[in-house]
C-alpha cells in the first residue's frame, strides 16, 4: 500500500512522494537486521546502563553536546562535498537536517562566547570524525549509512527529549541550548522520516554495496560505544554530585522489556502515542536525573534508527 509524503527539499519547493511496502531486499531493512547485535550490545555498555539507571554527572552533558559538534561537523563538511554525488544527491536536505550550527548555538549558550577555546575534540570523538572524513573523501556512498544513522534517530526522540533537558536544566522556554533538538524546516517529523526512507531504498545500489552499507552501519555503532565509553571513564573523575534518579535498567524489570524508558522511547518515535505516554511518564517521575540522558539519549535514538522505519 502507498502512502503520499509531501516535504519540502530546502529550498525547493514542496512536492508529492510515495511510499511503498517494504521489502527485505530494501536498504532500511537489511541496516535493521544488519545492525541488530551491534545495537543490543551499545544498549548495554556500562555508560548507558548507568544513565538509563539517572545515575549521571552534569558535566558530562556538555561534553556529549561537544562529541556532537565535532562528529556533525564532519559529517555536513564530508555531505557539502558529495551534494552532487549520485549516491547521495538524493539525500540532500541541508536546510531541514544539518545540525552543527544548532550545537554550535548550544555550546556558546553554556560555554560563553569563547566557547570554542573551552573545548576540543576527544579522542574516541576524533576516531569517528576521521572515519567519517575517509568515508567522504574514498568512498562517499557509505556517508549514506552515517547521516542515516544520526539524522533519523535525531528526528526519532528529539522533542520528546528537548522537553525533558529542558525541564531538568532549568532552561529558557524559548530553546536556549536545546536547539540540536529544533527542526524547524520540518513540520512533520514523521513524514519527514518515510520521504527519507523511501528516497534511501530507491538509491541505484547492488547487494553488494547494501552489504558495505550495513557494515558501515556497524561500524557507526562501534564509534559510538567507544565514546560512551571514553564520557564513563571520564566521569570517574569529575568532582561532584551524582545525580541519581534510579531510572530501571531491563535487568531490574522482571524481564519486561515494555517497563524499559528506553523500549519506550523507540516506540514513541516510531509513532505509538501510548509508548509516548508511557516515556513521558517515566521521565517526569524524575526531572533532575534526566540531564545528561536527555542529550545522550538523543544520540543513542540516532543508533536506534534502523529499528524505527
Amino acid at each position: 500500500m502507498e502512502k503520499s509524503v509531501t516535504v519540502s527539499n530546502g529550498a525547493r519547493p514542496a512536492y508529492e512522494e510515495k511510499e511503498d511496502a517494504l521489502r527485505p531486499e530494501d536498504l532500511s531493512e537489511m541496516l535493521a537486521a544488519g545492525t541488530k547485535e551491534v545495537h543490543e550490545k551499545a544498549e548495554n555498555t556500562q555508560f548507558v546502563k548507568d544513565f538509563l539507571r539517572g545515575r549521571i554527572r552534569k558535566e558530562l552533558f556538555k561534553l556529549g553536546a561537544v562529541a556532537l559538534y565535532h562528529t556533525y561537523t564532519a559529517m555536513e563538511e564530508e555531505i557539502e562535498r558529495n551534494k552532487d554525488h549520485p549516491h547521495f544527491a538524493p539525500l540532500y536536505f541541508p536546510a531541514e537536517l544539518h545540525r552543527h550550527e544548532a550545537l554550535a548555538r548550544d555550546l556558546e549558550y553554556f560555554y560563553g562566547p569563547d566557547w570554542q577555546s573551552q573545548v576540543s575534540c576527544s579522542e574516541a570523538t576524533q576516531r569517528y570524525v576521521d572515519r567519517i572524513h575517509q568515508v567522504g573523501q574514498e568512498d562517499p556512498v557509505l556517508l549514506v549509512a552515517h547521516a542515516y544513522t544520526r539524522y533519523m534517530g535525531d528526528l526519532s526522540g528529539g522533542q520528546v527529549l528537548k522537553k525533558v533537558a529542558q525541564r531538568a536544566m532549568k532552561l529558557p522556554p524559548t530553546g536556549e541550548g536545546l536547539e540540536f533538538y529544533q527542526f524547524d524546516a520540518i513540520h512533520s517529523a514523521k513524514a519527514f522520516k518515510q520521504l527519507y526512507r523511501s528516497r534511501m531504498n530507491e538509491l541505484e545500489l547492488d547487494t553488494e554495496t547494501k552489504k558495505r552499507l550495513v557494515d558501515e552501519a556497524v561500524k557507526a555503532f562501534q564509534f559510538n560505544m567507544e565514546v560512551f565509553d571514553e564520557l564513563e571513564e571520564i566521569g570517574k573523575t569529575i568532582q561532584e554530585e551524582v545525580l541519581d534518579a534510579g531510572m530501571p535498567v531491563h535487568g531490574a524489570m522482571d524481564g519486561d522489556i515494555n517497563k524499559c524508558p528506553y523500549y519506550a522511547a523507540k516506540m514513541a518515535a516510531s509513532g505509538g502515542t501510548a509508548y509516548a505516554c508511557q516515556l513521558a511518564m517515566a521521565v517526569l517521575r524524575h526531572p533532575t536525573g534526566q540531564v545528561l540522558f536527555a542529550t545522550w539519549f538523543a544520540a543513542l535514538a540516532g543508533l536506534a534508527a534502523w529499528y524505527l522505519m
